[in-house]
């Protein structure tokens, strides 16, 4: 008894572990091709999450980038640096706290994030159009469990 027990343990870890590379592989597969669609062909995905973190969450100071992104503050330097050169973000000083700068998108760098999003949601649109709906409806209760899994 306890050997079977032993062996169905085995066989779904298996079978969990068959299942958790399948989908790591499909996910980087797809985010891959979705970060293929952007603006400006130069930019890294690292600036692009940048220039997305600001439109999304508003302005930031470096510390709160390099935080947000897990990346060290003078690696985030280098990556405004890149941005604020390109004029896609600005630094201003901040007006309560004069030791403080914030960070924050330009109006050229929130075209490129809408650009980029704009071209992303369209060979997305365009891959879920040769899908059967039954296909789609699939892909929609994934997304629910994919957010609530990467939520964790």
């Amino acid at each position: 008894m306890l050997s079977n027990l032993m062996a169905d343990s085995s066989t779904l870890d298996s079978t969990l572990a068959t299942e958790a590379s399948d989908l790591r592989m499909a996910t980087f597969r797809l985010a891959r091709r979705l970060r293929a669609q952007r603006a400006i062909d130069t930019m890294s995905d690292g600036q692009f999450a940048v220039l997305a973190a600001l439109k999304i969450h508003g302005p930031h100071t470096l510390g709160e980038l390099a935080e947000r992104e897990r990346v060290t503050a003078p690696s985030m330097n280098r990556t405004v640096n890149c941005l604020e050169e390109e004029g896609w973000l600005t630094r201003t000083t901040d007006d309560q706290d004069r030791r403080k700068v914030n960070i924050a998108l330009t109006a050229e760098g929130r075209a490129i994030v809408d650009e980029t999003t704009r071209r992303r949601d369209a060979w997305l649109e365009d891959a879920l159009a040769a899908l059967t709906t039954e296909e789609r409806a699939v892909l929609g209760a994934a997304a629910v469990i994919m957010r609530a899994v990467a939520d964790r």
